[in-house]
C-alpha cells in the first residue's frame, strides 16, 4: 500500500519565493484605501450599487452554494473517502483529542458571537421575516434563525476550506495554500497565473471579511463606552479606536511578543466562560433552559427548509446572504486554523468535529445570551427592546444593566471586545502574510507588519465611507469579496472529490 500512496504524492515543485500574489493582493488594498480616502462619495455609491447587484441577481446562488458544501462534506465524511487520513498513513494526531476539541472550541469565539448574540435575537423579534413581531411565535422564530445563521451552515463553509488545506499539505506535501487544492484539474499551473489568482482571491476574501469582523468590534466598543461613560460613538472615534487597537496587535505581531498574544487569548476564554456563567445565573435559568430546548428543535425540524428559504428575498439577502457571505470570506482564514490543528485525523472525525463542537458551544452561548435577553426585555418591560431600536450595537450593555454588578461587568464586557478583537486581528495578520508568502509558515515580520497595519486601514475606510451606515459597507464588502471565492469553493469541491477517488484507488 505504502510504494502505491508515495507514487501519488506530489511533491512541492515550487522553486523561490514569489511575491506576485502579494504585490497584486496590496496593489488591491491600497487602492480601495486610497479611493475610499480621496473619493469617498464616488465610493459609498460603488457600495450601494455592488450590493443591490449581488444580492437581487445572485443572492440563490449564496444559499445554493452552501447547500452544495453540505451535501459535499458530509457526502465525502460518511462515504469510503471518510477513512482516508489527513497525512502520512503512519502519522499520528498532534494533540490529544481533549486539545484538539478545546482549539475547535477556541475557534467559535470571536467577535461576531459577542457582537450578535443579544442584538440579533431582539432584531429578529421585532421584525420577523414572517408574521407580527413582539409575539411568542416571533420569539421562537428570532432563535431559530439566530441557530440557523450560527449553526452547521456556517461550519461546513470552514471545514470544506479546511479540508482542502490539510488534505493537500499533509498527505500530498502541496504548499499550505488554497490554490493547492485545485492541482488534481490544472496540476503544476498551481504555481503560474491561474493558481496566483486562486490566492489572490483568498487574500481579497480574508481582508474584507476579517474587516467586517473588526468593523463591527470597534463599532461595539465605541457605543459601549457611550453607553456607558457618555462618549460619543462617532465614526472618527471608531476609527481612533481601530487605529489604537491595530498599533497594539501589529506591535505585538512584528515584535513577536507570544506571551502578550497568549495572555489576550487567556483573558478572552476566561471572560467568555465568566459571563456565560453570569448571565446564565442572574438571567433566568429556566426561562434559558427553556429558550434553548425549543430552539434547537425548531432548528433541526426547519433545517432542510430554512436552507432554501427565500420567503422573503429582502430579509433573505439581508441577513442570510450577508451571514453566508461573511463566512466564506471567512474560509480561508478558519480554515488554515482548523486544518492547521487536525494533522492525523480522518477525514471523518475531521468533518465532524469541525461542523458539531463548535456549533454546540455557539448553540449554548447563544442560548444563555438570546435568552436571557428575552428574560430580562420582559422583566424590564422593553429595556433592551427600547435599546436595541435606538442602537442595536448597545445590546449587550442593555442586557448587562438589567442584571446585578452591572459597574464591574460593562468595563469587562468592553475588555472581553477588545480581547476578541486583537485575537483575530493578530490570527488573520499571520495568515495573510502566510497566504503571501508562497505558504510559508513562518512569515516575515514584515510582512506581518504590513497585513496588520493594511487590515486597520481598510476597516478604517469602510467605517469612514459608511458613515452612519457603516454596516451596509462592511455587508457589501465582505458579500463582494466572498462572491469569487464562492465560485472558487464550488470547483474546489469536485476538485477534493477527485483527489480522493484517485487516492482511493491507489490504495
Amino acid at each position: 500500500m505504502m510504494p502505491k500512496e508515495k507514487a501519488h504524492t506530489v511533491p512541492n515543485v515550487k522553486g523561490a519565493e514569489n511575491r506576485t500574489v502579494l504585490y497584486v493582493s496590496a496593489a488591491i488594498v491600497l487602492l480601495f484605501v486610497f479611493f475610499s480616502m480621496f473619493l469617498p462619495a464616488q465610493m459609498n455609491d460603488v457600495v450601494n450599487k455592488v450590493f443591490a447587484f449581488l444580492t437581487n441577481d445572485f443572492g440563490w446562488l449564496y444559499l445554493l452554494s452552501v447547500a452544495i458544501f453540505l451535501v459535499v462534506a458530509y457526502g465525502i465524511a460518511f462515504s469510503r473517502f471518510g477513512q482516508i487520513k489527513l497525512g502520512k498513513e503512519d502519522d499520528k494526531p498532534e494533540f490529544t483529542n481533549f486539545q484538539w476539541f478545546a482549539m475547535l472550541f477556541g475557534g467559535g469565539m470571536g467577535i461576531g458571537l459577542v457582537f450578535w448574540s443579544v442584538a440579533e435575537p431582539i432584531m429578529h423579534y421585532l421584525s420577523p421575516p414572517v408574521g407580527t413581531g413582539g409575539t411568542p411565535e416571533a420569539m421562537a422564530t428570532a432563535m431559530r434563525i439566530v441557530f440557523f445563521h450560527w449553526g452547521i451552515h456556517a461550519w461546513v463553509i470552514f471545514a470544506i476550506a479546511g479540508l482542502a488545506l490539510a488534505y493537500f499539505q499533509f498527505r500530498k506535501g502541496l504548499p499550505f495554500l488554497i490554490s493547492s487544492a485545485f492541482y488534481p484539474l490544472i496540476g503544476d499551473r498551481i504555481y503560474g497565473p491561474i493558481g496566483k489568482a486562486i490566492d489572490v482571491l483568498s487574500v481579497f476574501a480574508t481582508v474584507f471579511g476579517v474587516a467586517t469582523s473588526l468593523g463591527l468590534g470597534s463599532s461595539q466598543i465605541a457605543t459601549g463606552l457611550q453607553y456607558i461613560w457618555g462618549i460619543q460613538a462617532t465614526p472618527v472615534v471608531i476609527s481612533l479606536i481601530i487605529a489604537v487597537i491595530t498599533v497594539i496587535f501589529t506591535m505585538a505581531t512584528v515584535s513577536g511578543l507570544h506571551k502578550a498574544m497568549q495572555a489576550a487569548a487567556n483573558i478572552k476564554i476566561w471572560l467568555s466562560i465568566g459571563f456565560m456563567v453570569f448571565i446564565f445565573l442572574f438571567g433566568g435559568m429556566v426561562a434559558i433552559l427553556n429558550n434553548f430546548t425549543d430552539s434547537l428543535g425548531g432548528y433541526l425540524q426547519n433545517f432542510i427548509g430554512q436552507t432554501f428559504w427565500m420567503g422573503n428575498i429582502g430579509w433573505v439577502n439581508g441577513w442570510t446572504v450577508f451571514y453566508w457571505a461573511w463566512w466564506i470570506a471567512w474560509a480561508p482564514f478558519v480554515g488554515q486554523f482548523v486544518a492547521r490543528v487536525s494533522k492525523g485525523r480522518t477525514i471523518r472525525e475531521f468533518v465532524l468535529a469541525v461542523t458539531l463542537l463548535p456549533v454546540g458551544f455557539s448553540f449554548i452561548w447563544l442560548s444563555i445570551y438570546g435568552g436571557a435577553a428575552f428574560n430580562l426585555d420582559k422583566l424590564s418591560n422593553g429595556a433592551i427592546q427600547a435599546a436595541v431600536n435606538a442602537d442595536y450595537t448597545t445590546a449587550l450593555f442593555a442586557t448587562l444593566q438589567q442584571m446585578p454588578l452591572y459597574a464591574l461587568t460593562a468595563p469587562l464586557a468592553i475588555i472581553l471586545i477588545i480581547a476578541s478583537f486583537i485575537g483575530a486581528a493578530n490570527s488573520a495578520t499571520y495568515v495573510l502574510a502566510m497566504l503571501t508568502s508562497g505558504g510559508n509558515m513562518n512569515p516575515s515580520e514584515k510582512l506581518r507588519g504590513f497585513w496588520g497595519i493594511a487590515q486597520g486601514a481598510i476597516t478604517i475606510m469602510l467605517i469612514l465611507v459608511g458613515g452612519t451606515a457603516a454596516l451596509k459597507a462592511l455587508q457589501t464588502a465582505s458579500i463582494a469579496a466572498a462572491f469569487p471565492f464562492m465560485l472558487i469553493m464550488l470547483i474546489m469541491c469536485y476538485s477534493i472529490y477527485k483527489a480522493l477517488r484517485d487516492d482511493d484507488a491507489a490504495m
